[in-house]
């Protein structure tokens, strides 16, 4: 039976190709959606393609230190990334947390423990609206974090993985203003800042696909403008 985060998208990167193939296999039985890679470049490629839900990364990989790619991916956006490392010093653990990995398991692990750290992590991906499966849900509007769907009085809304992210930070914060910079800073990373512009190009987008997905009109003022200043979702 399928669980409340199972069909998520992850990213596996882990250069041991025993191991690998291991744990896409029992992570494509569980019905999570697993893209993967044997190297940091690789890596760091299939996060920016694909926009995954949670990173699983090793941190002994043979190009570069896994913990480049912590620091890179969060440049940019808030995926939840847990490491999964031969590494068993505290310091190591530190290091990664430190530098913004979520959670940290060292090897050998087991599946269990394995699936119940990225369930954790996909349900606080969700943010403090999100309920225990990791939806959040406002009026008739519905974002489900783990399985990367939007629906709005009941239909689904065709999002990219930035506009679901954008959308994904407002949600988190029903009802509360949203500066331009946070989400900037959230969504790109911190050195978009300050190009509001582009926080005004994709909630312009989120709200055209809201209106084409549900003509009813329900969607019409979820997505509340505070010139000047940022945005919010207008709760019900």
């Amino acid at each position: 039976m399928t669980g409340p985060t199972e069909g998520a998208r992850l990213l596996l990167v882990e250069d041991d190709t025993d191991l690998r193939a291991s744990l896409v296999a029992s992570l494509v039985a569980r019905e999570y959606s697993v893209r993967e890679a044997g190297t940091a470049h690789d890596g760091l490629a299939a996060w920016a393609a694909s926009r995954p839900d949670l990173i699983l990364l090793d941190l002994g990989l043979p190009d570069q230190d896994g913990r480049n790619v912590i620091v890179r991916v969060r440049r940019e956006a808030t995926t939840p990334i847990l490491v999964l490392s031969a590494r068993h010093q505290e310091q190591d653990r530190v290091e990664a947390l430190d530098l913004g990995a979520d959670d940290y398991l060292t090897k050998p692990f087991g599946m269990t423990e394995l699936l119940a750290r990225i369930r954790a992590l996909l349900r606080r991906a969700g943010g403090p609206a999100a309920d225990a499966s990791g939806r959040v849900e406002v009026g008739g509007l519905v974002l489900d974090v783990a399985n990367h769907v939007v629906t709005i009085g009941g239909a689904r809304v065709d999002l990219t993985p930035r506009e679901f992210e954008v959308l994904k930070v407002l949600m988190a914060h029903a009802g509360r203003l949203v500066t331009h910079g946070r989400l900037l800073r959230t969504v790109w990373g911190t050195a978009y800042s300050d190009e509001s512009h582009y926080a005004h190009v994709y909630v312009s987008q989120i709200r055209r696909k809201l209106a084409a997905a549900d003509p009813t009109g329900a969607a019409r003022g979820l997505i509340v403008a505070e010139p000047g200043v940022g945005y919010r979702i207008s709760e019900p």
